[in-house]
Formats: structure tokens, sequence, C-alpha cells
């Protein structure tokens, strides 16, 4: 609560934006006296740090600020994150804390394979494991043959990359001779993209490891928002002593009771340099207050169920991707790698997937293989309601990803 009142007061008499979004609310700071008063607060949109690109939103002077990250902006103008020393001290310390709840600990060896540079995954991964006192292994993405080797060679116990990108690198260790499950190797830390729990179970079966989920944004500060605990792995513990979490309507914007599923919401309470009211992720999910049982206390959010605005519609259908991805996953003879391809025809959407066979059907015959792709697209009916067209590819011909996977192609504009 003292923390949600210093930062309303801060944000108010440093950030012009705030002060005027607070004053057309009228809202004044000392009008926060409960925590439930946060509702009362203005939301933050990502476009609002594109409107006030690079450093309109920092609430201490440039010259404090000794870290900066940014988006790629492909989707619009970048938007620009700042950390001052204290900022990255506190980051540290939550990824050392999650590292820990994930089953690391200081004698682990960790294979960083998130992106270095101005995406705050490889760094953030980088300063967790120093902090924590393990031997950090900087490879970032790309060179995957090299990461394989460096897999067999420096022995590394933890990993940490995209889901994605951790199938990428299997196939090449398969390729390269190597298994996996002979390594030292017994903690995977994924996150950086939405995954399923079919998604789990296949990294799990192949690396012979413990898979668990991590969670973070950059606009919030990065990796180690929140991440599962080994003991469980049901639910993403929030560090609730950095970061305040509502879930709301993503329509109505309206707070909703707790259990519902809804759009995250998070408030940052300790940041410095880029502190944001009820910033809004556009991730869906919900919120579990009942205790853990690994012991802690923090809230868990359960995993990612999409992104309000990855979602498509078809012809009336809601439909995200990770509803696909636990079809094909549950459907023997597919392997994880697909794409959603949507186009508009005579003004109606129409819907193609393209899902790679598992090298191990390739020997059927055509017959076997259309009822294969019959299978999915009976399935994709059944439990969706849309009809789609489903069309097996041979094995590592979809595009692989040394960082997030591309799983939507929409032509519709095109």
């Amino acid at each position: 609560m003292r923390r949600l009142q210093s930062l309303v007061e801060r944000v108010y008499a440093n950030v012009p934006f705030y002060r005027k979004k607070l004053d057309e609310k009228g809202v004044k700071p000392a009008d926060i006296r409960s925590l439930s008063d946060v509702q009362y607060l203005p939301f933050t949109e990502k476009q609002d740090l594109r409107n006030n690109y690079p450093f309109g939103l920092f609430a201490v002077p440039r010259e404090n600020v000794v870290r900066i990250h940014s988006s790629s902006g492909t989707t619009g103008k970048a938007t620009v994150v700042g950390y001052t020393r204290r900022d990255v001290r506190t980051w540290a310390s939550l990824m050392a804390r999650s590292f820990v709840a994930a089953g690391a600990n200081s004698a682990d060896i960790v294979h960083n394979a998130y992106g270095y540079g101005l995406f705050t995954g490889g760094l953030g991964v980088h300063y967790g494991a120093e902090e924590l006192g393990a031997t950090i292994v900087p490879v970032s993405g790309g060179s995957t043959r090299r990461q394989v080797q460096l897999l067999k060679d420096f022995g590394p116990t933890v990993i940490c990359s995209t889901p994605s990108y951790m199938q990428y690198l299997y196939e090449a260790a398969v390729d390269a001779g190597i298994d996996i499950k002979e390594l030292p190797l017994r903690i995977g830390i994924f996150g950086a993209e939405p995954w399923t729990e079919e998604m789990r179970r296949d990294l799990e079966n192949k690396l012979g490891i413990t898979a668990v989920d991590i969670y973070g944004l950059s606009e919030i500060m990065g990796p180690g928002v929140a991440i599962e605990c080994r003991e469980a792995q049901n639910g993403l513990h929030m560090a609730e002593d950095h970061f305040l979490p509502e879930i709301i309507d993503p329509v109505t914007g309206e707070p909703l009771p707790a259990g519902s599923v809804g759009e995250l919401v998070i408030t940052t309470l300790t940041k410095e340099a880029l502190p944001l009211l009820r910033y809004r992720t556009r991730d869906l999910t919900r919120l579990d207050y009942v205790p853990c049982k690994c012991g802690r206390t923090h809230v868990r959010m359960h995993r990612i169920m999409g992104r309000s605005d990855d979602m498509l519609i078809i012809r009336g259908v809601n439909v995200f991707p990770s509803q696909i991805e636990s079809i094909i996953l549950e459907t023997e003879g597919t392997a994880p790698h697909y794409q959603i391809i949507v186009k508009r025809e005579a003004s109606l959407d129409t819907m193609e997937i393209r899902v790679e066979v598992d090298e191990k059907f390739l020997s059927h015959e055509i017959r076997g293989l259309q009822m294969l792709e019959g299978k999915i697209q009976k399935s994709i009916k059944e439990f969706l309601g849309v009809t789609a067209k489903v069309k097996l590819v041979e094995p590592k011909t979809i595009e692989r990803s040394e960082g997030k996977a591309k799983r939507i192609i929409d032509l519709r504009n095109s």
C-alpha cells in the first residue's frame, strides 16, 4: 500500500503525461487510501509509450538512467524502457528469485539462448544468473549448430530460451547425433511467447528435463515478473512486492472478480525510471490466490491463454493459436511446428493450418496422410467450432525462428 501511494505521488510530480491523466479523472495522490483504489487510476497502453517516444514517460532525469532497452518497433514506433541503477539491481534480484523457484542454485551452469541487445530477455537472465552465483554462458540467439555443440561441451544444467527455439535446438541436436537426454541438462526455463501444456510435456519427454514457464514483458521490467515453481508447475508466482496485478474485462476495462479469466493489468510498485500505472498487457489469464504447495504465498497467474490482440475471429468464432497448438500436439503423427494462414475470399475469412508431419510417418501412403489431415480438421471443428483446411507438409519446411516463432500469417488486408 505504501509503495502504491509513493508511486502515484512520484508519477504525479514527475511525469506530465500521468499528471494530465490523473487530473482528467479527478484523482489526486491523496485519494489512494486502499489497494482497491487502484481501479480509479488511469490505464497505460503500449501506444502511450510510443506517443511519448523516446523518454517522455521517464520519471527521473535522463542522467539517472543507466540502461535503455527497446522493442523492435516492427508494428509501429518502438517502445523505450529505462532503468536506474536501483532498477537494474531489483531486476537481477527478481531473476535470481526466479531461478531458485525453478530449482536452480549457485552450482548450476546456465545456457542463455535469449537474445542480447535491446531485447530484455538476454541481459535479464544474465544478471539474474550472476546474482544467484551460477555460471552463465551468454550464447544469445542464433548459431544453432554451435549452440548444440556447446550444450555437449560445457554441460550446462539449465537452459533459457523461447520454447519454439528449444524445439529447433532439439532438432539440430538430433541431426548432429547428440542425445540431449544424456547431457547434464535438468531444467528448462522457457518464455517470451505463449506455449501450451502439451508443448511442455513434449519438451520434457524429448529432453529429459523439468520445463517451467517464465513471464515478463519489456514495458514492466523484462523476464522475472512471474515464474512457475518446480514443485507444482501450476501457475506462475508473481512478484507482488514489486508488481500489483489485476484482471479486467478486455472490452469494458472493468475489474473482474477473483478467479475470472480476463486481461492482465500490472502496476509497477518499485520501478524508478519508468513506473507504469495499470499497464494493459493484452495477455489473457486468471489469478489464483490459493496457497501453493511449494510454500510461496505470492498470487499465481495461470499460463497465458493468448493475447487479446492475437485472437483470430474466423466467421464469428474466436480462435487462439494456443488452442490449435494443443490439438496438433495431441495428434500422433505431427511435429510441433505449424503456421496459421488466414485469408479473405469473397468477403469470407478462411483459415489454413500447415502442420509438419513427423518423420516417422513420412513412409505412410498418401491415403494415411490424408486421414491424418482429416483427423486434425475434425478435431478443430469439434473443439473450436470453426472449419479450417489442414495441410500436412514435410519436416523442416516451416521456417524456424531463433527467437519468437511466427505462428500467424494474416493475409486478409493484403
